[in-house]
């Protein structure tokens, strides 16, 4: 696919201007932190989103970096740090906008919700007289999303229940698919929008966005971390915001799910799972055995289609009904499993020497 045009002379002047976010103004070549105030604490204690901006000396788009709008799922949080610590933005073109943690409330009680228990990622666009989660997402959408030319909202699995690393996106939107291409990971879900999602109301506004999903909450997992500082790395280099030198050789093109289903368990009662991220099924597979405490009753839990498992549950206990495996439909299903454990075997953190940041990897 073409490579994007050098920047119009529209956004020339746009980046000689200053980028005024809650107030302060950063002018290009500047890296600024910003504290936006939100809904305080009923302590009397203030409190404040995080957001960092970085802004390359010579222009460029805009990309949002977004994460822990579930207050819960970290990876993306860790992502962001590693993002903004690489020397690589040295050289950034544009503006980097990075807000590691959206959910403040939800991330200081370990939480995917918000203290009135509504889910800050169904509220957008907000309102700034209504609910907490509505004046968080008002609060966002006015001073974030308004600046953004291109967004990556990062995200996890629930807690107890991992997900492979994967690009949700409108695959329709050619500009959408070209960045979602650019991230690298070896599975894309063509996912629908979702009512009072950011995603919905970035894509109303006509903004190109990226959700990754990879890991579970409430943990970091290192080979989705490595993987999302490199898809974003990539993604920047598509938007010639980074330079091209020095770039790895291009991944595996990535395989569009077709559609996707949850297996649940067919009866309550302590789980044995067998089949793991990243594995390829065929229709009536045995992904894990249901048996009582005794081990006089077991249930064979097996998949309804073929296909490549992209999310599981990791709780040896379970109900019936509990979803279980989360299994995606897709052509080629070999070829996609291949082109999993070649992502993972080359996002593994190499134990004899320090990552790419010069520190150790997570463990």
């Amino acid at each position: 696919m073409a490579r994007p045009e050098p920047v119009a002379g529209a956004d020339v002047e746009r980046h000689a201007r200053a980028l005024t976010i809650g107030g302060v103004s950063v002018q290009p070549g500047q890296r600024v932190s910003i504290d936006l105030p939100v809904a305080d604490l009923y302590t009397h204690s203030a409190l404040t989103m995080p957001v960092q901006v970085a802004r390359g000396r010579k222009p460029g788009p805009i990309l949002c970096l977004s994460a822990a709008i579930h207050g819960d799922e970290l990876n993306g949080v860790e992502i962001i740090r590693r993002v903004l610590k690489s020397s690589a933005l040295q050289n950034l073109r544009g503006t980097v906008i990075a807000v590691p943690i959206v959910n403040v409330h939800g991330f200081l009680r370990h939480s995917r919700y918000l203290p009135d228990r509504r889910d800050l990622n169904r509220c957008f666009p907000g309102s700034a007289d209504g609910s907490v989660a509505a004046r968080l997402a008002h609060l966002f959408s006015r001073e974030i999303l308004s600046n953004a030319d291109y967004v990556i909202d990062l995200h996890t699995g629930a807690i107890n229940r991992p997900n492979l690393p994967q690009i949700r996106a409108d695959l329709e939107n050619p500009e959408v698919k070209r960045l979602a291409e650019a991230f690298g990971c070896p599975l894309m879900i063509n996912a629908s929008l979702r009512e009072g999602s950011m995603r919905e109301h970035a894509h109303g506004k006509g903004i190109p966005i990226l959700l990754y999903e990879a890991g579970e909450a409430l943990r970091f997992d290192e080979v989705s971390i490595r993987a999302g500082v490199r898809g974003i790395t990539g993604v920047l280099r598509e938007l010639r915001m980074l330079p091209l030198r020095g770039r790895r050789k291009p991944p595996a093109t990535p395989v569009i799910a077709m559609d996707s289903n949850w297996v649940r368990a067919p009866g309550s009662g302590i789980l044995r799972a067998s089949v793991d991220l990243g594995q390829r099924v065929k229709k009536g597979d045995v992904l894990a055995v249901v048996a009582d405490p005794f081990g006089a009753r077991e249930v064979e839990v097996r998949t309804e289609h073929a296909g490549i498992v992209i999310g599981r549950s990791n709780l040896p206990l379970t109900h019936a009904g509990d979803a279980l495996y989360h299994v995606a439909r897709v052509q080629g299903a070999a070829t996609v499993a291949g082109h999993v454990e070649a992502f993972k075997t080359e996002h593994e953190p190499d134990t004899d020497k320090l990552g790419e940041l010069d520190e150790p990897p997570i463990v």
